[in-house]
């Protein structure tokens, strides 16, 4: 995407961004509710409307500053998170690992989604200024945003899904300790970001779904 200017950089890279993010905090509501818990249908927020998730900071600011500063290769966001009643659930505990797996399982069947679409706008051919090469280049970006989500939400560290997960499916003292972390998992991220370990702990497992994906979409 180094041949694109700013403008068309933000036309690829937008619906891919609202889409990915909206869905995933619709996934965790919607089966929440379908779990007995109804808190995210109550405030309406199970809505596929971007609006009602946007987050300033997480939707709007950060994807367009690394727009700019990385030239479209990699965008990254987030929504406000869907609310969920944990006391609610039927079966708390467990529930809750679920309705947090729910968000990184829909960020992997939107990334086949957007491989789908590549491989049509591979098998029509791409002539430059053509429908089917901004079609290209939209599934190439909703791919990456889906798969980089999807797997860091996977990283087994609260508040992310994965924290969450890990938190539902260990014996009581490991999840009590494990769920102690919640209040500095952010922090933690961050650190791991500055230090550029999160960059070796994502590649692996984000390139290997890339790869799968772009060669779903006839890339590879």
């Amino acid at each position: 995407m180094d041949d694109l200017s700013l403008f068309q950089r933000v036309a690829v890279w937008a619906i891919p961004v609202l889409f990915a993010i909206t869905v995933h905090e619709v996934s965790h509501g919607f089966v929440a509710l379908r779990l007995g818990d109804p808190t995210a249908k109550m405030l309406g927020r199970l809505t596929l409307n971007p609006i009602k998730h946007i987050d300033p900071l997480g939707t709007i600011a950060l994807p367009l500053l690394m727009l700019v500063m990385t030239m479209g290769s990699f965008v990254f966001g987030w929504a406000k998170p869907v609310p969920v009643t944990w006391e609610n659930l039927r079966h708390p505990k467990r529930d809750m690992a679920i309705v947090a797996a729910a968000g990184p399982i829909s960020n992997l069947l939107m990334a086949l989604f957007w491989a789908l679409l590549m491989r049509l706008a591979t098998s029509l051919g791409m002539e430059p200024g053509s429908a089917m090469l901004f079609l290209f280049y939209v599934s190439a970006a909703g791919i990456k945003i889906n798969v980089i989500l999807a797997v860091l939400n996977l990283l087994p560290l609260p508040p992310l899904d994965g924290g969450r997960v890990a938190v539902g499916l260990l014996p009581g003292p490991l999840s009590w300790q494990l769920s102690r972390l919640e209040p500095y998992g952010f922090i933690i991220i961050l650190a791991l970001l500055v230090t550029k370990v999160l960059g070796v702990i994502l590649q692996g497992p984000v390139m290997f779904f890339l790869d799968l994906y772009f060669s779903l979409g006839g890339l590879i």
